[in-house]
């Protein structure tokens, strides 16, 4: 059974940093595109960060641009997103998302494009 498993989720003051991970398991993912998305309450998912099966490419958000940075570590199967300099409008859950397509070139952007998901780990940014 395939399972991604978010952790490294909390609360945070504004300006403070978090490290997100996200653990895969059941099947290696290494050859796959992996993704970060997003749900604030009362909006839709929306798209964070991507990185391509090598980590050569990643892709950000304009609104996380410069701030997030996603990276990963096909030996251990495990993603990362380094979220600094923290906003109150960065608060949502966070999931983890895999592409089940191997060794595309690039990282998709939406979420449709994903077949696996996690359950998502809660980020709160005050101000």
């Amino acid at each position: 059974q395939v399972q991604l498993v978010e952790s490294g989720g909390g609360l945070v003051q504004a300006g403070g940093s978090l490290r997100l991970s996200c653990a895969a398991s059941g099947r290696t993912f290494s050859s796959n595109a992996m993704g970060w998305f997003r749900q604030a309450p009362g909006k839709e998912r929306e798209f964070v960060a991507a990185i391509s099966w090598s980590g050569g490419r990643s892709y950000y958000a304009d609104s996380v641009k410069g701030r997030f940075t996603i990276s990963r570590d096909n030996a251990e199967n495990t993603v990362y997103l380094q979220m600094n300099s923290l906003k109150p409008e960065d608060t949502a859950v966070y999931y983890c998302a895999a592409d089940s397509t191997r060794w595309r070139g690039w990282a998709p952007r939406f979420s449709d494009e994903y077949d696996y998901w996690g359950q998502g780990t809660q980020v709160t940014v005050s101000s």
